[in-house]
């Protein structure tokens, strides 16, 4: 499932070994079939897909295309194989034929980040809390030279290896870990991304304390993350559930988390962007049929949680390193 010795290959180029012994070696342990009951059957479906098929990555109308020229018998057993991956959280994606309309409209989000980061070109780049991958993908099609992202999730790495099989060695890799287990140097990469990360942590100062860890002199973060309203520095705690979600620990307003920023040791501290989430951007689809915000909404009042709360709000903040 994860091509562990050409990552190392590829990542060792970089002069950083003892990182790669460190982070393959965690990945090597989360990938042995007992660390999911469904691991064995994904696998499976992986190894059932068509290996003889690529094309070069596009992005297209904010779609991660990519054009293999799969023939009807094959481009319908990659349906059915994606199909029974779901459910698909962040996309779209085209192959061929197939559209994969996930949960979240990632792209709506990426053009509101696009629009203020740095270029990306010729970067290093992570992406923590990375998903399936979409973000990381975009991230090439915009310049990046390398793409690595890290989730725990078993089944977002092996989306993420299902699309990117019909794809021509892209330089990105989904790394099945955690961002506290990444050693803290070198710093390796140019930019840092959090999006929608911060919320789940218990101490999210500690978060962006090693997200700087990550980040070279004068590297740029990117962190977008749910807040409330206001100017003041306020941090609203969920007494149980915010949304319906169980693990959202803090929500600050934009100010409090330019103080979180501020105090962590970042400079050029910045919020660019603050938009409500709506039922255009997230919503229930034929590849993802759970429940999704409509029903995390109050039904006599959107502007509220179904628990009383503030609607979801988004904000995207962007800060650097000093340089030294």
């Amino acid at each position: 499932m994860l091509e562990l010795e050409r990552l190392h290959r590829e990542l060792s180029a970089y002069g950083t070994t003892e990182w790669v012994d460190v982070v393959l070696n965690k990945c090597a342990r989360r990938i042995l079939d007992s660390a999911h009951g469904d691991l064995p059957r994904w696998k499976k479906t992986l190894s059932e897909l068509p290996g003889n098929f690529h094309g070069p990555l596009r992005f297209c109308d904010g779609v991660i295309t990519v054009r293999p020229n799969l023939g009807i018998e094959d481009c319908e057993n990659v349906r059915q194989a994606l199909f029974t991956l779901a459910p698909w959280r962040k996309g779209p994606f085209q192959i061929d034929d197939i559209f994969v309309d996930s949960e979240w409209r990632s792209n709506l989000k990426w053009e509101r980040i696009r629009r203020s980061v740095s270029s990306l070109s010729g970067r290093r780049v992570l992406d923590v809390g990375c998903g399936n991958g979409y973000y990381m993908l975009a991230m090439l099609a915009d310049g990046a030279k390398l793409a690595i992202g890290v989730d725990p999730s078993l089944l977002f790495a092996v989306q993420f290896h299902a699309i990117t099989r019909f794809l021509e060695a892209p330089q990105a890799h989904v790394l099945p870990i955690r961002l506290d287990d990444m050693p803290a140097n070198p710093p390796l990469f140019d930019s840092s991304f959090s999006m929608g990360v911060l919320y789940h942590q218990r101490n999210p100062t500690e978060h962006l304390g090693k997200l700087f860890t990550t980040l070279r002199p004068g590297g740029e973060l990117i962190v977008e993350t749910l807040i409330i309203p206001g100017n003041d520095t306020k941090i609203l705690v969920p007494e149980q559930r915010y949304a319906r979600m169980r693990n959202v620990w803090h929500l600050p307003t934009a100010s409090q988390l330019c103080s979180w920023l501020d105090d962590t040791g970042f400079e050029n501290i910045r919020i660019v962007d603050e938009t409500p989430t709506t039922t255009n951007e997230q919503r229930t689809t034929q590849w993802m049929s759970f429940e999704s915000l409509r029903e995390a909404l109050d039904p006599d009042d959107p502007r509220l949680t179904i628990e009383g709360l503030p609607a979801p709000l988004r904000a995207i903040a962007i800060a650097n390193t000093p340089e030294r």
